[in-house]
């Protein structure tokens, strides 16, 4: 080896990556404003969704959406996978789904050629880049438990071996908040893996006529690649890159502290109203978010206005009311909004 060229000075490396993430922080911001145009070819409104379907999608979170049917939330999601060229896998949730439906299973098959018999794995629909949960909690806990690995650890353990997933690896489901009756509503740990809930409300009366109009004549729009699956893993390793000042992690922190009734920061209506509140993890999750909802705006650094835009989605499922608070008909996003009054950033 050439003893110069060992000699000879390198740039530093935090020199190169700040450069390189700052041209990846603009890449993004513009892929961003690209695959809103390639959605809103298909869908009409809701742009908050949109949004915090995005921020989702680059921090590596999974997304509970809570909306009555015909909103296009399925429809919503399988043009996202087009524009970004993901394998898109919808799972309808049903009491007779069985955990074998979504990871997979065993089949014998046999060789023509020797006689021999063997067992061959069949990949069930989890073996996709976009899971679509359709009405997830219209299925009994024991195959609403066959994600929670697949969402936490992306691999699938079946007949005793271990599969990964393909990355990136996201699940996007889905709850109608109407039809109550024959549901098994999710139980704290599987709703504390879901990053967001989003919560899906009737376009507007103009966004409607709209909808009407398109989905009523031959309107097809195709739709264009933005991004490939190995750029977006790029770029969701560029979020964690992203610098987060001190006073921005207290405030986060500080939120999801003072949601926990009996804690010495929660304020009187959080040990009036709630049973349980966010643990560790909604802290964690409003950082990461606002790392990625500070790139899709083209911004290399967190704000305090970040962590609150995105504390109802991160917080509302995660909050358990109390009997009071359910008799009075007191909603979760009605708590967040207290705390966001009541919790100061320092």
């Amino acid at each position: 080896m050439d003893s110069s060229a060992t000699s000879a000075p390198s740039p530093r490396p935090d020199t190169v990556r700040t450069g390189s993430d700052l041209d990846a922080v603009a890449e993004i911001a513009a892929a961003r404003d690209q695959i809103l145009a390639e959605i809103e070819k298909r869908i009409i409104g809701q742009r908050q969704v949109i949004d915090h379907l995005l921020t989702a999608l680059f921090a590596r979170g999974h997304c509970l959406f809570v909306g009555v049917p015909g909103l296009a939330k399925t429809l919503l999601i399988s043009t996202l996978a087009e524009t970004l060229h993901l394998r898109f896998q919808r799972i309808q949730f049903t009491p007779d789904l069985m955990p074998s439906d979504i990871t997979g299973t065993e089949v014998l098959e046999e060789d023509h050629t020797t006689g021999h018999r063997v067992f061959k794995f069949i990949h069930g629909p989890v073996f996709a880049n976009l899971i679509l949960a359709d009405e997830i909690n219209r299925t009994p806990p024991k195959t609403q438990a066959a994600l929670l690995q697949c969402m936490q650890e992306y691999r699938v353990t079946a007949s005793g071996r271990t599969f990964e997933l393909s990355l990136p690896f996201q699940v996007f489901a889905t709850q109608n908040p109407i039809e109550q009756e024959g549901t098994y509503p999710l139980p704290e740990a599987q709703l504390d893996r879901f990053m967001f809930q989003v919560d899906v409300d009737y376009p507007s009366e103009l966004e409607e006529e709209t909808i009407v109009k398109q989905q009523t004549s031959d309107y097809r729009p195709v739709l264009r690649q933005v991004l490939s699956p190995e750029r977006i893993l790029e770029l969701q390793n560029l979020v964690l890159r992203v610098p987060v000042a001190d006073h921005v992690v207290k405030y986060a922190v500080a939120l999801a502290r003072a949601s926990r009734p009996g804690s010495p920061t929660a304020p009187g209506f959080v040990t009036e109203l709630l049973s349980w509140g966010a643990g560790p993890r909604a802290s964690q999750y409003l950082v990461l978010a606002g790392k990625a909802r500070a790139v899709l705006d083209g911004r290399f650094a967190v704000a305090i206005e970040d962590i609150q835009a995105l504390a109802r989605p991160v917080l509302q499922h995660r909050l358990l009311l109390n009997y009071r608070a359910e008799a009075a008909g007191t909603k979760p996003a009605e708590i967040v909004a207290r705390l966001l009054e009541a919790v100061r950033p320092g």
